[in-house]
């Protein structure tokens, strides 16, 4: 496997603020990216994602999280288990959680940066965010682009 990194953004773009990995990953997709880097709406897609993941040696993923933090607040997790992961959002049919136990059975746990950001409700039928979660995945969409030039030999 070619050492590259996928930057996967998690979530269902029809629940408004639940969907900022999705706003994410389209955000980054239209950025002059290193060399190496792949960038996936990964939507709701559950287990249809083990295939990237797999196919990635560092994947950096971004989604909402309903956990009592401020609004826009902005975490990293670096996940080694299914239960290093905040709880599931309700509208994912496989959990992260999920994913990670099928990547530790197949023996192909990729090194994983969890970005989560914290929001206040679901949002039934509205695409778009809050100006809160707009600022927040700004802020995280330069933070993230800094860290891959840093690192990236161009």
């Amino acid at each position: 496997m070619e050492k590259s990194t996928l930057i996967l953004g998690i979530g269902n773009l029809l629940m408004g603020d639940e969907g900022l990995g999705v706003h994410f990953a389209n955000r980054l997709a239209a950025k002059s990216l290193p060399e190496g880097v792949d960038v996936l709406d990964g939507g709701t897609g559950g287990f249809h994602l083990l295939e990237y993941l797999t196919s990635h040696e560092h994947i950096i993923m971004v989604d909402a999280t309903m956990d009592g933090h401020p609004v826009g607040t902005i975490r990293k997790i670096k996940p080694r288990f299914a239960s290093d992961f905040p709880r599931a959002m309700s509208t994912h049919d496989i959990g992260l959680k999920d994913l990670v136990s099928a990547l530790q059975l197949l023996g192909k746990m990729p090194e994983i940066d969890l970005y989560v950001v914290s929001i206040e409700s679901l949002q039934q039928q509205f695409v778009g965010l809050s100006p809160e979660i707009e600022e927040a995945v700004n802020k995280l969409a330069d933070e993230i682009m800094d860290q891959l030039h840093a690192v990236a030999i161009w």
